[in-house]
Protein backbone atom coordinates (compact mmCIF):
# COMPACT_ATOMS: atom_id res chain seq x y z
CA UNK A 1 0.00 0.00 0.00
CA UNK A 2 1.32 3.35 -0.59
CA UNK A 3 1.34 6.47 1.72
CA UNK A 4 -1.11 8.29 -1.26
CA UNK A 5 -3.84 5.63 -0.05
CA UNK A 6 -3.44 5.65 4.11
CA UNK A 7 -5.48 9.06 4.01
CA UNK A 8 -8.43 7.51 2.17
CA UNK A 9 -8.24 3.92 3.97
CA UNK A 10 -8.20 6.27 7.40
CA UNK A 11 -11.58 7.92 6.25
CA UNK A 12 -12.89 4.71 5.25
CA UNK A 13 -12.31 3.37 8.59
CA UNK A 14 -13.71 6.11 10.26
CA UNK A 15 -16.92 5.85 8.20
CA UNK A 16 -17.14 2.21 8.94
CA UNK A 17 -16.47 2.96 12.62
CA UNK A 18 -19.51 5.81 13.07
CA UNK A 19 -22.14 3.87 10.66
CA UNK A 20 -20.99 0.44 13.38
CA UNK A 21 -24.05 1.98 15.70
CA UNK A 22 -26.09 3.20 13.28
CA UNK A 23 -29.19 1.09 12.71
CA UNK A 24 -27.84 -1.97 15.17
CA UNK A 25 -29.67 -4.06 17.10
CA UNK A 26 -28.73 -2.80 20.26
CA UNK A 27 -31.02 -4.43 23.17
CA UNK A 28 -29.28 -2.60 25.92
CA UNK A 29 -27.15 -5.30 26.76
CA UNK A 30 -23.78 -3.41 28.06
CA UNK A 31 -21.88 -5.68 25.34
CA UNK A 32 -23.34 -3.70 23.08
CA UNK A 33 -21.08 -1.36 21.46
CA UNK A 34 -22.77 2.62 22.00
CA UNK A 35 -23.75 4.43 19.25
CA UNK A 36 -22.10 7.29 17.63
CA UNK A 37 -24.29 9.80 19.21
CA UNK A 38 -23.76 8.55 22.51
CA UNK A 39 -19.78 9.15 22.36
CA UNK A 40 -17.63 11.36 20.54
CA UNK A 41 -16.06 9.13 17.38
CA UNK A 42 -12.20 8.88 18.48
CA UNK A 43 -11.17 10.54 15.05
CA UNK A 44 -9.32 14.05 16.33
CA UNK A 45 -11.41 15.60 14.23
CA UNK A 46 -13.49 18.37 15.38
CA UNK A 47 -17.16 17.97 14.69
CA UNK A 48 -18.87 20.77 12.87
CA UNK A 49 -20.69 23.58 14.85
CA UNK A 50 -23.16 26.07 13.56
CA UNK A 51 -21.82 29.65 13.49
CA UNK A 52 -23.53 31.71 15.70
CA UNK A 53 -25.56 34.73 14.04
CA UNK A 54 -24.57 38.12 15.06
CA UNK A 55 -27.68 38.09 17.91
CA UNK A 56 -25.97 35.07 19.32
CA UNK A 57 -28.39 32.63 18.50
CA UNK A 58 -27.44 29.78 16.65
CA UNK A 59 -29.27 29.23 13.00
CA UNK A 60 -30.86 25.77 12.86
CA UNK A 61 -28.94 23.40 10.88
CA UNK A 62 -29.29 23.35 7.23
CA UNK A 63 -32.37 21.47 5.60
CA UNK A 64 -32.08 18.90 3.24
CA UNK A 65 -32.88 19.26 -0.22
CA UNK A 66 -36.33 17.81 -0.95
CA UNK A 67 -36.86 15.56 -3.99
CA UNK A 68 -39.36 17.01 -6.23
CA UNK A 69 -42.36 14.68 -6.99
CA UNK A 70 -43.72 14.01 -10.78
CA UNK A 71 -47.08 13.39 -11.47
CA UNK A 72 -47.74 9.14 -11.64
CA UNK A 73 -48.38 9.35 -15.32
CA UNK A 74 -48.16 12.02 -17.61
CA UNK A 75 -50.54 14.89 -18.17
CA UNK A 76 -53.28 14.45 -21.04
CA UNK A 77 -52.44 14.95 -24.50
CA UNK A 78 -55.14 18.47 -25.15
CA UNK A 79 -55.56 17.74 -29.00
CA UNK A 80 -56.77 21.06 -30.83
CA UNK A 81 -60.60 21.18 -31.69
CA UNK A 82 -61.73 20.13 -35.11
CA UNK A 83 -63.33 22.97 -37.01
CA UNK A 84 -67.16 22.72 -36.16
CA UNK A 85 -68.62 22.14 -40.11
CA UNK A 86 -65.86 19.36 -40.22
CA UNK A 87 -67.17 15.91 -39.49
CA UNK A 88 -65.54 13.85 -36.57
CA UNK A 89 -63.57 10.91 -37.64
CA UNK A 90 -65.87 8.49 -35.60
CA UNK A 91 -68.97 10.04 -37.82
CA UNK A 92 -66.62 9.26 -41.15
CA UNK A 93 -65.95 5.99 -39.78
CA UNK A 94 -69.93 5.52 -39.18
CA UNK A 95 -69.98 6.53 -42.88
CA UNK A 96 -68.57 4.68 -44.60
CA UNK A 97 -70.27 1.27 -42.52
CA UNK A 98 -73.42 2.78 -43.93
CA UNK A 99 -72.34 2.95 -47.34
CA UNK A 100 -71.62 -0.64 -47.24
CA UNK A 101 -68.05 -0.03 -47.24
CA UNK A 102 -65.27 -2.17 -45.31
CA UNK A 103 -63.77 -0.58 -41.71
CA UNK A 104 -62.80 -3.40 -39.79
CA UNK A 105 -60.81 -3.11 -36.37
CA UNK A 106 -61.60 0.96 -36.04
CA UNK A 107 -58.98 2.13 -33.50
CA UNK A 108 -59.07 5.47 -31.71
CA UNK A 109 -55.51 6.63 -32.02
CA UNK A 110 -56.14 10.52 -31.50
CA UNK A 111 -53.13 10.47 -28.91
CA UNK A 112 -50.78 9.47 -31.81
CA UNK A 113 -51.85 13.09 -33.38
CA UNK A 114 -49.60 14.98 -30.01
CA UNK A 115 -46.62 15.57 -29.30
CA UNK A 116 -45.98 12.12 -27.60
CA UNK A 117 -46.87 10.86 -30.93
CA UNK A 118 -46.75 10.85 -34.38
CA UNK A 119 -46.89 14.43 -34.01
CA UNK A 120 -49.14 15.27 -36.79
CA UNK A 121 -51.20 17.89 -35.08
CA UNK A 122 -54.23 16.33 -36.10
CA UNK A 123 -57.51 16.53 -33.91
CA UNK A 124 -58.81 13.14 -34.04
CA UNK A 125 -57.64 10.07 -35.66
CA UNK A 126 -59.47 6.71 -36.31
CA UNK A 127 -57.22 3.54 -38.09
CA UNK A 128 -59.28 0.77 -39.28
CA UNK A 129 -57.85 -2.44 -41.81
CA UNK A 130 -58.68 -0.30 -44.44
CA UNK A 131 -58.43 3.21 -44.00
CA UNK A 132 -57.05 5.74 -41.92
CA UNK A 133 -59.33 8.91 -41.13
CA UNK A 134 -57.65 11.85 -40.24
CA UNK A 135 -59.34 15.00 -39.04
CA UNK A 136 -57.48 18.11 -38.65
CA UNK A 137 -58.00 21.63 -37.18
CA UNK A 138 -58.05 23.67 -40.53
CA UNK A 139 -57.87 22.88 -44.13
CA UNK A 140 -53.74 24.38 -44.34
CA UNK A 141 -52.93 21.66 -41.93
CA UNK A 142 -55.12 18.97 -43.91
CA UNK A 143 -53.64 19.73 -47.76
CA UNK A 144 -50.27 20.14 -45.80
CA UNK A 145 -50.61 16.33 -45.15
CA UNK A 146 -52.24 15.16 -47.71
CA UNK A 147 -49.35 16.69 -50.26
CA UNK A 148 -47.07 14.81 -47.84
CA UNK A 149 -48.71 11.49 -48.84
CA UNK A 150 -48.63 12.52 -52.37
CA UNK A 151 -51.02 10.15 -54.53
CA UNK A 152 -51.83 7.70 -50.81
CA UNK A 153 -54.61 10.08 -49.51
CA UNK A 154 -57.85 11.84 -50.09
CA UNK A 155 -58.30 15.44 -48.71
CA UNK A 156 -61.87 17.30 -47.92
CA UNK A 157 -61.87 19.69 -46.08
CA UNK A 158 -59.75 19.38 -42.94
CA UNK A 159 -60.34 15.45 -43.14
CA UNK A 160 -57.55 13.13 -44.45
CA UNK A 161 -58.16 9.85 -45.41
CA UNK A 162 -54.77 7.69 -45.47
CA UNK A 163 -54.12 4.60 -47.95
CA UNK A 164 -50.56 4.14 -46.44
CA UNK A 165 -51.11 2.32 -43.10
CA UNK A 166 -53.73 0.12 -44.23
CA UNK A 167 -52.92 -0.86 -47.57
CA UNK A 168 -56.32 -0.15 -48.95
CA UNK A 169 -56.68 -1.57 -52.91
CA UNK A 170 -56.98 1.61 -55.06
CA UNK A 171 -60.06 -0.06 -56.59
CA UNK A 172 -61.90 0.47 -53.12
CA UNK A 173 -60.83 4.06 -52.64
CA UNK A 174 -63.34 5.85 -54.74
CA UNK A 175 -66.16 4.18 -52.58
CA UNK A 176 -64.34 5.71 -49.08
CA UNK A 177 -63.77 9.31 -51.11
CA UNK A 178 -67.91 9.40 -52.71
CA UNK A 179 -68.84 8.54 -49.08
CA UNK A 180 -66.76 10.97 -47.44
CA UNK A 181 -67.48 13.95 -50.19
CA UNK A 182 -71.85 13.21 -49.07
CA UNK A 183 -70.37 14.08 -45.69
CA UNK A 184 -69.04 17.66 -46.68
Amino acid sequence: MTTRNLPAVGILLVAVALSAGCGSDDDGSPTATPSASSEAAPTGLPTPQAAPSADGATPPPAAQGTTQRRPASPPPVVLPKRPARAPGAKQVVDAFRAAGLKVPHPKDRSVDCGPDGLGLGCSELIATDAVTVYVFPDETSASDIAETWGGQSYRRGAVVLNYLEAKTPAADRPGYEKALDRLG
